[in-house]
């Protein structure tokens, strides 16, 4: 493991710190636009008074932070592997590239002693799970790896009552910032009521520390709503996400393929407004860890 020098500083004085996954470079949108999004949400962290520490697998290392020109090389790769819980130690072992997505992060923000990763969304149930069992390695490792995830919700593409039900399954706290309902990427609410609510990243640190000093497994999940300027309602997105599934399914995706899949098709049907969408929750996501990263370093130990 080779960890930023800054954020071995950060880590060893006590200072805050916020993992980013790497997906969103390697799989989430063209370059440059992708290495642009990527040093955004770097600089919306800095800004809100903690250290990025943006985590990818580059020459079979994991990598805990980028710098400038390893951001560049993976924003430019081509054939990056998608690297989950079960990918992982492959990548490393065979000395592969790969970019992370939420449950591989997680596993790196833990081994590096991280405690807070600010995303997209989170992975979750698929739609017609009951058939397939597409469910995302994301649900266990927020029961195992004890890092707070700051998210918009679940992505717009899944079930996500089931997802829910299977956090509370797996014992996973799940609050809503500022919010009763649970968010669904890009539209602020899911339809959903929300299990926890919170209006301060101080009551989201303190809860955090708690499970910790209970000896609880795992994490926390956080879901931020998108903005309101920024939003795409459900009533706009249900027929589109319908479409893209319909397109995914006569093209024969499946497994891990589906959701980079739909995720493009459903930027293409927008005209671009989900990608657009898509980079401002990011940012704002982005700032709330900060701020909870930041009250976690302050806070007395429970």
């Amino acid at each position: 493991m080779d960890v930023l020098p800054q954020v071995a500083a950060a880590l060893a004085d006590g200072q805050p710190v916020v993992a980013l996954e790497s997906t969103i470079i390697s799989h989430g949108m063209p370059y440059p636009d992708n290495l642009a999004t990527a040093q955004r949400v770097e600089q919306t962290v800095r800004d809100g008074g903690a250290v990025p520490a943006t985590i990818a697998v580059l020459n079979g290392r994991l990598c805990i932070g980028l710098d400038p020109d390893q951001l560049e090389i993976l924003a430019q790769a081509k054939d990056v592997a998608k690297l989950s819980r079960a990918d992982l130690a492959i990548c490393m072992a065979r000395g592969g590239m790969g970019a992370t997505t939420v449950a591989a992060t997680m596993i790196g923000a833990r081994l590096a002693g991280i405690s807070v990763f600010a995303t997209g969304g989170i992975g979750g149930v698929h739609r017609g799970a009951e058939e397939t069992f597409d469910i995302s390695a994301d649900l266990r490792e927020l029961a195992e790896s004890p890092v707070n995830v700051i998210c918009a919700g679940a992505k717009s593409i899944l079930d996500v009552p089931k997802t829910l039900e299977v956090l509370e399954t797996l014992g996973v706290p799940v609050i809503t910032y500022g919010a009763a309902e649970f968010p669904a990427f890009w539209a602020r609410s899911a339809g959903q009521a929300s299990p926890q609510r919170m209006e301060s990243p101080s009551d989201i640190a303190q809860a955090y520390l708690m499970r910790r000093a209970m000896g609880l497994p795992g994490g926390q999940l956080i879901a931020n709503p998108i903005p309101a300027a920024d939003e795409i309602p459900q009533d706009v997105m249900g027929p589109i996400i319908e479409q893209a599934q319909t397109d995914a399914t006569a093209a024969g995706i499946s497994a891990k393929d589906v959701t980079p899949y739909l995720l493009s098709r459903i930027v293409a049907l927008t005209k671009g407004r989900s990608l657009k969408a898509n980079i401002a929750l990011v940012l704002n996501n982005a700032r709330l860890a900060a701020a909870i990263a930041q009250e976690i370093s302050a806070a007395p130990r429970l």
